[in-house]
């Protein structure tokens, strides 16, 4: 039965990378979700400012409304001064309207760091905002550019698998059977080409008999250490090597060994 190398060959072109298509379509998805958590990172940080801000905006009206009581306090010890009948008692209500006014100058002062302090957060945000802008048109044409990749990656496997499709029924169903069990179990390659004498996948020297064998093309010899099917394939000459060899170096080689 013919051998069908050439057609092996290419399948394991092709498998090869369906593989390595497979792989980067793979990790397509985690670069998106890692742009789109530098994104919400990007509003996270506006966010968390506008927060501060919130914050400072409670604190001064807490502030304002305990300023606003001593006030109302000192203004009942005042109109209390025209009621007292001693000199004590008067003393002590002036006490009270000073120790009132004291602390009511002291949490106007914090009001005002307050308001010095909502002033740089809403900087702050201005630029969280402009960077955020920034950073979202950034990361949308990063995103853009991956969505692209995927497209382009999903095509051509959808050719590839095509390709494979009308390949199989091409070999023979032994061979099939072989190659496929053999590349399961060698990690995804199941054919090996020889050069000088030697397996190129695992470096093992091939017997002369074995090779003259693997010349006449006549049935599939595997590498008797790594068990992969072998095939020929000749050096290239070093000064002449035709336009056909580079487009396919792994081109089968019927040419009688040198």
């Amino acid at each position: 039965m013919e051998i069908a190398f050439e057609k092996l060959i290419r399948l394991q072109h092709v498998d090869t990378e369906l593989n390595s298509v497979s792989a980067l379509l793979g990790n397509i998805p985690p670069r998106i979700d890692s742009i789109d958590e530098q994104i919400k990172a990007s509003a996270e940080i506006v966010a968390q400012a506008k927060d501060k801000l919130s914050a400072n905006q409670k604190r001064r009206r807490e502030l304002e409304a305990v300023v606003k009581d001593l006030k109302v306090q000192a203004g009942k010890f005042k109109r209390q001064l025209n009621d007292v009948k001693t000199n004590k008692e008067y003393s002590a209500l002036l006490k009270e309207i000073e120790e009132a006014d004291s602390k009511a100058e002291k949490i106007e002062e914090e009001i005002l760091n307050e308001l010095i302090a909502a002033d740089e957060i809403e900087k702050e945000i201005k630029a969280a905002n402009a960077k955020k802008a920034s950073e979202e048109e950034r990361l949308q044409k990063e995103k853009e550019v991956v969505s692209q990749e995927k497209k382009e990656l999903e095509e051509r496997q959808a050719k590839l698998l095509k390709e494979r499709g009308e390949l199989l029924p091409l070999i023979p169903p032994d061979q099939l059977k072989l190659y496929l069990r053999i590349t399961k179990k060698m990690g995804g390659i199941g054919l090996s080409p020889v050069t000088d004498d030697f397996c190129s996948l695992c470096q093992m020297r091939i017997r002369p008999q074995l090779l003259d064998e693997l010349m006449e093309m006549k049935k599939i010899i595997l590498c008797e250490a790594c068990g992969r099917i072998l095939y020929w394939r000749k050096p290239p000459a070093k000064d002449d090597e035709t336009e056909e060899k580079r487009d396919n170096p792994d081109r089968v080689d019927n040419s009688p060994r040198d």
